[in-house]
């Protein structure tokens, strides 16, 4: 393992999924000498298994009023849209846009009918209650007697918005892991990178930011700490393809804030239509097995869905751990979190449509602690990451 010179920057990115390459887009345009860490492809972790939905609260106001979490999202799809439209402050405009709205249906329940209710008043701006031939196709269908909504937030193919973020800054990402670290008095550091060319680095840094989901525990513990504590939420999610009428991105309101189920649509490698369904039945299914999960799927689109012919479509199923900062009781945390101690900046966004407001936060701790940019510099030629793969063009998912 040879050694390079050392490289000097301004901030130390570790984690290569939207959250740490939003914040490295918005950190080189304003002149901060930045560079993103990444052990192993873009987009690997909680990234790839995202369903792309950019919400901005709706299904947290099912209980009749705007909750911490519905405030924190709020704003996320109009900067969000921005960005798709080449004028935000990152330019998304290369990025595929699976829908530009999601639904919401209700069943002729009680509860999920007044869960609509509530939906559409406190969320006025953003709900539309639809007519029969407004509808997607699928709840035109005469057994339907539910109520469909449609929400004015878009979902997007996440694999392009790792593209669209990292293409313009590949010179500022490197594939490495972190071999030591040393504190400076003044908070900076030395880092010592092993690059996958078996390449050593040696870079002294300002500030080092945390962006790598899971892989933050593992990183504070490498710098002797144990705080912020990370708690995981799993869930295990379902895949099918094979004879689906069309893409659907919709959520099933049922009793609790959670949909009862959520339904985005994808492309296998392919170019087959793929259901990826989470909500409350991915939630609820954390102890199913594969099997046991599939069978619940199959039972819940059959009770919501019962026109539905799904004799010829195959099943799988994903396990995922959400990271984030540590709860009590392990609730769901209410927005992104940002914690900065001793020169280490810890974040979660805890939900990808809140990338924006992660790196707006981390910025305003760089300016309240006088970091300021020293403008970006010719970069060494390292070794950078490749792009992952989504996990339903994966063919041996559906083995």
């Amino acid at each position: 393992m040879t050694d390079q010179p050392t490289v000097a920057v301004d901030v130390v990115i570790f984690g290569g999924g939207v959250a740490g390459l939003w914040l490295l887009a918005r950190l080189r345009q304003a002149n901060y000498n930045a560079i993103l860490v990444e052990s192993d492809a873009l987009g690997t972790g909680q990234t790839r298994y995202a369903q792309g939905i950019i919400h901005g609260g709706t299904k947290y106001a099912l209980t009749g009023k705007l909750t911490a979490s519905s405030e924190a999202v709020f704003q996320m799809p109009g900067i969000w849209r921005d960005c798709l439209q080449g004028h935000g402050e990152v330019d998304l405009s290369e990025v595929k846009v699976l829908s530009p709205h999601q639904y919401m249906w209700s069943t002729t329940s009680l509860t999920s009918r007044m869960a609509g209710f509530f939906a559409s008043h406190v969320m006025r701006s953003r709900t539309e209650s639809l007519p029969v031939k407004e509808r997607p196709l699928i709840f035109q269908n005469p057994k339907f007697k539910g109520h469909v909504y449609r929400l004015d937030e878009p979902v997007l193919d996440t694999a392009s918005i790792i593209t669209a973020l990292a293409k313009p800054h590949l010179a500022a990402i490197v594939q490495a892991t972190l071999e030591s670290i040393t504190f400076n008095s003044d908070e900076s550091s030395q880092l010592v990178l092993k690059a996958s060319d078996g390449t050593a680095w040696h870079v002294a840094t300002k500030r080092i930011v945390l962006a790598a989901g899971q892989g933050n525990a593992g990183l504070l513990h490498a710098m002797g700490r144990e705080a912020p504590a990370m708690q995981l939420r799993p869930l295990h999610m379902v895949i099918l393809r094979g004879g689906l009428p069309e893409s659907l991105y919709a959520h099933c309101l049922g009793a609790s804030v959670n949909p009862r189920i959520t339904i985005t649509s994808h492309s296998d490698a392919k170019g087959e239509v793929v259901w990826y369904l989470g909500g409350q039945l991915s939630e609820d299914g954390v102890k199913r097995s594969e099997t046991e999960q599939i069978q619940s799927a199959q039972d819940e689109l059959q009770d919501l869905m019962p026109w539905l012919e799904l004799s010829q479509t195959h099943w799988s199923t994903l396990r995922i751990d959400r990271a984030e900062p540590k709860q009590p009781h392990g609730k769901r945390p209410d927005t992104s979190f940002v914690d900065e101690t001793r020169g280490v900046i810890t974040t979660w966004p805890t939900k990808m449509a809140l990338a924006p407001k992660l790196a707006a936060d981390v910025m305003a701790h760089l300016l309240q602690n006088e970091i300021v940019a020293s403008g970006t510099q010719p970069l060494a030629a390292w070794p950078h990451p490749a792009f992952a793969e989504l996990p339903w063009q994966e063919e041996t998912r559906w083995n």
